[in-house]
């Protein structure tokens, strides 16, 4: 079982910065694809960001310019660095892994961009 934590989540103004973590507990980590997915209220979630375990990385449209997906398989963790942010936004983000063996998801985190 791998367990997924996500941190960093905030109340931020638009055009703030924030970084989302995601730690993994095992060392699969560094042998797995990972992503970023968000939820906003009433809507579906979307995939927002991925990594790839050799670095190859991929952006939702909405995002691209702005948000930054990293990782660092020495520390099992995942990084988003999300810039010039907009109230559209605001949504729990959750951390997901995929891997041979299975596909695990984070409890989330809450980001809410509004002055």
């Amino acid at each position: 079982q791998v367990q997924l934590v996500e941190s960093g989540g905030a109340l931020v103004q638009p055009g703030g910065s924030l970084r989302l973590s995601c730690a993994a507990s095992r060392s699969i980590f560094s042998r797995s694809s990972m992503n970023w997915y968000r939820q906003a209220p009433g809507k579906e979630r979307e995939l927002v960001a991925g990594i790839t375990s050799s670095g190859s990385t991929n952006y939702a449209d909405s995002v691209k310019g702005r948000f930054t997906i990293s990782r660092d398989n020495a520390k099992n963790t995942m990084y988003l660095q999300m810039n010039s942010l907009k109230a559209e936004d605001t949504a729990v983000y959750y951390c997901n892994l995929v891997s041979i063996w299975g596909n695990y998801w984070g409890q989330g985190t809450q980001v809410t961009v509004s002055t």
